[in-house]
């Protein structure tokens, strides 16, 4: 008899959701983390400390430039960095917390230190092996960088950097628009950091609707981060408070340029982490991009070995991971595990967000599909014009025949909650005309995603 029926690597989104819902099935459970809190980049260096950071640049904002405007006047609040710090580290507390919390109440065991795998049904922690009949790893990523760019944490910064430093930069580049970049980016340009991304591709956001990155770049650049697109990072010189950003455009690729910088924020993305674990020797197969190879019950090629999150293919998003999670705690229990990859949101927590789900237009239209396309701008939206956010649209895409719901993107005041709505039709099946016949309360944001569906017919109302 195994000591347990599964440990899992890694508590991160993925991890500790997968322990509590094995545990809740009954299975005994332990998870193994190394960090001295649980919740994993994401709750430690990630997702949480950044919105928090979002939020609280976005209420200076709002001092600095609306308040006057809706009749409160007053002197702008003075920015105390080491406060905002704190605050931000008061916030990821609470939520390690919690999630220690919730391994108590589910009596789930935390092997603390960092694992490796000796065998298939055998995980080492410290000086201790444990028998298990069943091992997920679920060991997350890591930022990537750029070769000729070394990074310090101080003056070139990834995103773990880039939330503890040391004071506001005035100047900082960052290198990737995507979204770690474009997050980041806007915090400091909030605090006052004159901020110029430089991406190798031709858009912001690469892969996302083009519609959502025209009108996104349009709207951070009227905010005052500036871009150079079509750039390829050449390296980067530092000092011990300086740095100097070398990159030469693609259409001229024989010119160096140059920035000055206080600070680089490397986005480039981030890779599985797996390191430790020996699963080479292990023989677990890999992918040619380096993530641990799956199946569709996310077992490996070792028996008792299973995968979940960012270590397997897949967009890297905390919520895929968690769903994941779940599943394979279905597996694990003799149930059927379900994710349904096609309707995964992902969200962009800048001011406006954006978010997505489904396929683009584009890729839709690339397969040979017929679709057709209803949009609706937040101008027309009531609730939106009252706040100041009526840049931005909903674009919902739908069969052209079946009028089923395929894909759908929105640029405006709270898209990573409107979201869902189109989230959960597409789970159902949901054609454009069952969104634009459910009734929407007034004045709210998601009348706009009504509108978009509207005009997926026979036409909005509010345009």
């Amino acid at each position: 008899m195994s000591q347990y029926d599964v440990i899992i690597i890694g508590a991160g989104p993925g991890g500790y959701v997968s322990a509590i819902r094995c545990a809740q099935l009954g299975l005994k459970t332990a998870i193994v983390e190394g960090r001295e809190t649980l919740g994993g980049t994401c709750l430690n260096v990630g997702c949480i400390p950044s919105k928090a950071l979002l939020h609280a640049t976005h209420m200076l904002h709002e001092a600095e430039h609306n308040f006057a405007g809706m009749g409160l006047k007053g002197k702008s609040p003075s920015v105390d960095w080491n406060q905002m710090k704190s605050y931000k580290q008061d916030v990821v507390d609470q939520n390690t917390g919690g999630v220690e919390f919730l391994m108590k109440k589910n009596k789930i065991d935390w092997l603390k230190g960092w694992a490796s795998i000796p065998a298939a049904g055998k995980v080492t922690v410290g000086d201790t092996t444990y028998e298990t009949k069943n091992i997920v790893i679920a060991s997350g990523s890591v930022p990537s960088s750029l070769p000729g760019v070394e990074v310090d944490e101080k003056v070139v910064v990834t995103s773990t950097g880039a939330l503890e430093l040391g004071k506001v930069p005035k100047k900082m580049v960052v290198i990737g628009a995507g979204v770690i970049g474009l997050e980041l980016g806007s915090v400091y340009q909030r605090l006052g950091s004159e901020v110029t991304v430089v991406e190798y591709m031709d858009a912001i956001t690469p892969g996302m609707d083009k519609d959502v990155q025209r009108t996104f770049k349009r709207i951070l650049e009227k905010q005052g981060i500036k871009f150079i697109m079509g750039a390829a990072v050449q390296g980067v010189d530092t000092t011990k408070t300086k740095a100097k950003v070398k990159y030469a455009l693609k259409k001229a690729p024989d010119t160096e340029e140059v920035l000055d910088a206080d600070v680089v924020l490397v986005a480039t993305g981030r890779k599985p982490y797996a390191e430790g674990l020996g699963i080479d020797a292990l023989g677990v197969k890999m992918t040619e991009r380096g993530q641990i190879a799956v199946d569709a019950h996310w077992a490996t090629n070792v028996p008792g070995i299973y995968a979940i999150g960012d270590v397997i293919e897949g967009p890297m998003l905390a919520h895929k991971a968690e769903d994941e999670g779940m599943a394979v705690a279905d597996v694990l229990a003799g149930n059927h595990g379900h994710v349904n990859y096609g309707v995964i949101p992902g969200v962009v927590y800048t001011t406006p967000e954006v978010a997505t789900v489904g396929q683009t237009e584009d890729a839709l239209k690339a397969a040979g599909h017929k679709v057709k396309v209803g949009k609706f701008s937040f101008m027309g939206n009531a609730r939106a014009k009252a706040i100041g956010q009526a840049d931005g649209f909903v674009k919902l895409i739908a069969d052209a025949e079946t009028d089923r719901v395929l894909g759908a993107a929105i640029i405006g005041p709270a898209a990573g909650d409107m979201i869902h709505e189109i989230c959960v039709g597409m789970e159902f099946g949901a054609s454009a005309q069952d969104i634009a016949l459910t009734c929407h309360a007034h004045p709210t944001y998601s009348e706009a995603v009504r509108e978009a569906a509207l005009a997926c017919g026979d036409g909005p109302i509010h345009a």
